[in-house]
């Protein structure tokens, strides 16, 4: 809320320059603030009493907008990237889903590793799990297991996140 939009009978007033200028009236602040050529603007609305501050309002938004954009340039969205393996898969092309992997985690990704079973490899789960698991070791050095083993219907799957 600015200037003539501040309907509270009291409020906290800070200078432009940063002063604390006391409590009084909303009618008071607003004469001062155009007196001095700038807009009051309402920072602080659930204070008692609320809080406004004499600003150039068109410079203080372009500052918040500035501030988004730099807060947003700063995000990083960390995907998730899948990795499935068989459970009779051959050690050659085991090392390329591995080398895949350290190249997601170095990237900042997660990583999802399904061993997936079909028709009678489903009669041996238990005994291919060890893939999950030297999966892991392969990539200890860059990264941990953040989600253990678990079955998932006709799978079995694991997370890896990089090391902090």
């Amino acid at each position: 809320m600015i200037n003539e939009q501040i309907k509270d009978k009291e409020v906290r007033v800070v200078g432009a320059g940063g002063e604390q200028l006391g409590i009084m009236s909303s009618r008071e602040a607003l004469k001062l603030a155009q007196e001095a050529e700038l807009d009051l603007v309402k920072i602080a609305p659930t204070a008692k009493p609320p809080v406004c501050k004499i600003i150039d309002y068109g410079k203080y938004k372009y500052e918040q907008i500035r501030k988004e954009k730099e807060a947003k340039k700063k995000q990083r969205i960390i995907e998730l990237k899948e990795i499935r393996l068989s459970p009779n898969i051959e050690e050659n092309d085991l090392n390329t889903k591995i080398n895949a992997a350290r190249k997601f985690i170095s990237k900042g990704n997660k990583v999802k590793i399904t061993l997936r079973f079909r028709g009678r490899e489903m009669a041996h789960m238990q005994k291919s799990r060890h893939i999950l698991d030297d999966f892991a070791e392969q990539l200890v050095d860059i990264a941990t297991v953040e989600k253990a083993p678990k079955l998932e219907g006709r799978s079995i799957s694991i997370v890896l996140t990089e090391k902090k």
